[in-house]
Order: structure tokens, then C-alpha cells, then sequence
């Protein structure tokens, strides 16, 4: 399969073969990697990564699979470039494909690094927009392979604010590789109407489904993934919080939920989670709302269940698979 030259940029514009493919190739890199096989294939490449939002497991997954593969790599952080500030998103793409054979974009509208691969000559990856997060959806999809050794008609929840990034590319995702996928959350926080329907006719092609509950207990029966994510994204205001957790609360993966899932049911999140009270933010939110954790109790988060971990590994053997097709 030849997807050299193609950007990354939304898993809509990718056929389910392809994804398939990514995901084998991703599996080979991984088998050779865990058993120190080299694969430099790209020595005398190099990259660039824009970072307008800051990330540890994108960060970290980029650089070392563009090692791997013999690459050079130059970040540059929300301060490290005049990307719309005193040079447009378009005169930005053109000096860098100059420089470099791939760019990576991470930051806020889908419009921005759509208008990066326009005016690029090379390659350009999406790491994270407001509205998609595909190299996410890759990390999720090889991971469930792996403990299900299929995709195709696995029942997978996601529970939560399904409004952004991470419930939209599981939509996609979900519905073009047939998976029976169920989005609980309030009305208020479905999706994008127009989205919805475009991937409702993306499942009747792959034999998936997409569905929505507003009740956690029904969502969950037989579900062999209960995913969730953050309540609250990057760069949106603190003040958000309280009628996030006001109306989330009935939403959090409990142990509960596990229990009322399939036997063989696992927990998984694209990090970073709020499970506990040990990091900054959940400390503080935790302190002012009287709670101990937030989207899922620890109890889930640290049990045989929880893959999130095998599920942030696979984030760099995935964006590998994806520079290397593409390069």
C-alpha cells in the first residue's frame, strides 16, 4: 500500500484498509523494536514538531520514533516559532518544507494544520487539534488488537465530554473499522450533528454502529471498552470545572461500571487522568469540590483492567508507522 506523500491529518480521509495497514506496520515496528531489531531507514531525514500545545506523550513518541527510524529532530515550543504571530500559517509551511521532509503540528484549529498542508511540500501529521487527534485513535485501535486480536465488532464506550477532539476521532474511527461504539454523556455534550451522520453512514458500510446513552448502567452492559477522557481540555478556563463535574459526575468510570461491563472488559484513557490527587490541578480541584478523583477512580485506573499504559506505549510505535508510510 502507497501512502507516500500523504499528509495525517484526520482519520476521514484514510480507507479502513489503510488504517489496517498503518496498524500492521505499526505491530512490525513495535516486534522490532521490543526485540532490538534496527529499522534507521531514514537516516539523513529530518523532522519538525510544533508544539502550540505542550504534550509528554506526543512529545516523546515523535522524537524517539523519529530516532528510530535515523531521523533528525528539531521542537519547537509555543515560543519557538512565529507561526501566526509574525509569519502566516502558509509562509510558516513553505519555509519549513524547505528545511525539512515532514512536519508535525499540534495545537488548536483543524483549520490551522489543514492550511499547513496545503502550502507544504512535505508531509504533515496531525499530533492533536481541537476537533481531531487521529495518531491517538491509532495508539487505542493497536492496543485493542492486541488484548482482542480484532476490532471489527468490539463493544466500546465512551463516557464523558464527547464534544472534542478525542470523542470525534473515536466516532470516525469506530465507524470505519466496525466496531459497535457507544458515546454516553448528556445530550448537551454530543457531538457535532453533521459528524454524527457522516459516520452513521461510514458503520453501515463496515458493519459497526454508533449509538448514544444518556444512562452510564445501560451503556456499559457487555462492553468490552470503557474509555473516557479529561473533563476539561488544554486552554479552556478553570471557571469550567464546576458545571463540567456538576454534570460529568454521573459519567466517571467507577468500579461499579466495570463490574456491570463484560467479564473480559478493560479501562482505557488517553492520559493524562485525573485518578487521583497527586498532580497539581487534581489537587487543588479535588481540594475546592471535595472530591478524590475526577473522569475514573483510581481503584480502575490501577487494576488488571486499566491498559492505559500499553495504550500511551503504543502512541510512539504507532507515529512511527504513520511517518514511515507517509515519508
Amino acid at each position: 500500500m502507497d501512502l507516500k506523500n500523504r499528509d495525517f491529518l484526520k482519520l476521514l480521509d484514510f480507507t479502513p484498509q489503510e488504517i489496517e495497514y498503518l496498524l500492521d506496520l505499526a505491530a512490525d515496528f513495535k516486534d522490532k523494536k521490543k526485540n532490538g531489531v534496527a529499522h534507521r531507514y531514514f537516516e539523513g531525514k529530518n523532522i519538525a514538531l510544533i508544539f502550540e500545545k505542550t504534550s509528554t506523550r506526543t512529545r516523546c513518541s515523535f522524537e524517539v520514533a523519529a530516532y528510530d527510524l535515523g531521523m533528525g529532530v528539531t521542537y519547537l515550543d509555543p515560543t519557538g516559532s512565529q507561526i501566526g504571530q509574525k509569519e502566516s500559517i502558509a509562509d510558516t509551511a513553505r519555509v519549513l518544507s524547505g528545511i525539512y521532509d515532514g512536519i508535525e503540528y499540534r495545537g488548536y484549529g483543524q483549520e490551522i494544520v489543514e492550511e499547513l498542508a496545503k502550502y507544504s511540500d512535505v508531509p504533515v501529521w496531525n499530533g492533536l487539534t481541537n476537533e481531531f487527534h487521529p495518531t491517538q485513535i491509532l495508539a487505542d485501535f493497536l492496543t485493542v488488537r492486541e488484548r482482542f486480536n480484532k476490532l471489527s465488532g468490539i463493544k466500546f464506550v465512551y463516557l464523558g465530554d464527547a464534544r472534542y477532539n478525542m470523542a470525534n476521532s473515536l466516532t470516525v474511527g469506530c465507524a470505519k473499522m466496525g466496531l459497535d461504539f457507544t458515546i454516553c454523556a448528556p445530550e448537551k455534550y454530543f457531538p457535532d450533528a453533521q459528524l454524527v451522520k457522516t459516520c452513521q453512514e461510514l458503520a453501515k458500510q463496515s458493519g459497526g454502529s454508533i449509538r448514544f446513552e444518556t444512562d452510564s448502567q445501560k451503556a456499559v452492559k457487555d462492553a468490552q471498552v470503557l474509555y473516557t477522557d479529561v473533563w476539561v481540555s488544554m486552554g479552556e478556563s478553570y471557571d469550567t470545572w464546576e458545571e463540567r463535574i456538576n454534570d460529568l459526575l454521573p459519567y466517571r468510570v467507577t468500579q461499579k461500571l466495570m463490574d456491570a461491563a463484560a467479564e473480559d472488559a478493560v479501562f482505557m484513557h488517553c492520559l493524562p487522568a485525573f485518578h487521583d490527587l497527586k498532580t497539581g490541578i487534581g489537587k487543588s480541584i479535588g481540594e475546592k469540590f471535595k472530591l478524590d478523583c475526577l473522569e475514573v477512580e483510581n481503584e480502575v485506573f490501577e487494576s488488571e483492567k486499566s491498559i492505559v499504559f500499553s495504550e500511551a506505549e503504543n502512541r510512539m510505535h504507532t507515529i512511527k508507522a504513520v511517518m514511515a508510510a507517509t515519508l
